[in-house]
């Protein structure tokens, strides 16, 4: 009997831990990020937010559409800072750099620090070891537009051409995936176009409409500028079609059967390495509670943008999947920027 009773008083306990184990836990996901702020007494200053091009472009805006977001759920003034250069080396150091406690933080294209490592011989961090992700903004069907003064319909057709006119790609950065699609058709099919880098998207489409060069990738608002301006799409990247461009094939229906073209990157926010797993955590949940707002919504369906981004343990995932594919690429097309 006595055994029996000693047995009972355990298990009573055993369950009221775990019962109240359980309440603990929902009231931690229930709870706001304003509400984690406040408990942990992060952020009580602004918040700087480094983007690695010029103003303008799809990585700007979406770094300003981050930085309405911190302002709105975590109450302190959030500003972005514009550092281009040097293939965005300059704006990424900035933030490899910084201090790691959650004040300063890096909004770049994936190609800037996924192939980087690997395309240039020597940088002044390292991307394996001081910078760790937040969040990934997708980025959508990237457009591929074509001057008005090319005798092309479709992307077959242009590669033709490229075999034979002179012709310059638009690139948004070097080692872009701009850059990576004129490699690859180089390699593939024996034409010589040259890239033509830039420091983010604007000043490349508005070359592209005066046919500074003659075709160039990037975000559907930034070829959206120019669309009336004597540019139009032969294609769109990744796995479908632009909500916005629903008669627009991709490069892959159009029969491009290497990998890069179906692939889709994107816009991680960063920062830097030994930055407070917390501070991780309350970050990235601003981004997945800022997707559901209506300004994002009106965000997405502005820049063609059907997905949303992800948390945090899926951007992690996802980061450890991606990286190597997108690194062996451009190893298998050894490109070099250095």
């Amino acid at each position: 009997m006595f055994a029996e009773d000693t047995k009972m008083k355990k298990f009573k306990l055993t369950f009221q831990r775990n019962f109240l184990s359980a309440i603990a836990i929902s009231l931690m996901t229930a709870v706001t990020p304003q509400a984690i702020a406040q408990n942990t007494k992060w952020p009580n200053k602004p918040i700087r937010i480094v983007v690695a091009f010029t103003p303008g472009g799809l990585t700007d805006a979406y770094a300003r559409l981050f930085a309405e977001q911190i302002t709105s759920q975590l109450g302190v003034p959030a500003y972005v800072e514009n550092k281009p250069g040097g293939g965005s080396i300059i704006g990424i150091d900035a933030v490899a750099k910084s201090p790691p406690d959650g004040y300063t933080l890096l909004m770049t294209t994936s190609g800037t620090v996924w192939q980087n490592r690997v395309l240039y011989k020597k940088l002044p961090y390292d991307l394996d070891k001081d910078l760790t992700p937040i969040a990934f903004f997708p980025s959508g069907p990237l457009v591929v537009g074509i001057s008005e003064k090319v005798p092309v319909t479709n992307f077959q057709d242009f590669i033709k051409f490229a075999k034979n006119n002179p012709t310059a790609f638009g690139s948004y950065a070097p080692g872009s995936y701009p850059q990576m699609m004129a490699d690859q058709i180089n390699r593939n099919y024996g034409s010589n176009i040259l890239t033509a880098h830039y420091k983010g998207e604007s000043p490349m489409w508005i070359d592209l409409a005066s046919n500074q060069v003659q075709v160039a990738v990037g975000s559907y608002q930034g070829f959206n500028t120019v669309a009336s301006r004597g540019v139009r799409a032969i294609g769109v990247t990744g796995g479908y079609r632009s909500p916005k461009l629903p008669q627009v094939p991709t490069l892959v229906e159009q029969g491009m059967k290497d990998p890069l073209f179906g692939l889709e990157g994107g816009f991680p926010v960063m920062a830097p390495a030994g930055t407070p797993e917390s501070v991780i955590k309350l970050l990235s949940s601003v981004v997945v509670n800022g997707s559901n707002t209506e300004s994002a919504a009106k965000f997405r369906e502005m820049y063609s943008i059907p997905n949303k981004p992800k948390n945090l343990t899926e951007t992690r995932r996802d980061w450890d999947r991606d990286v190597p594919i997108w690194i062996k690429l451009a190893v298998d097309l050894g490109i070099k920027l250095d």
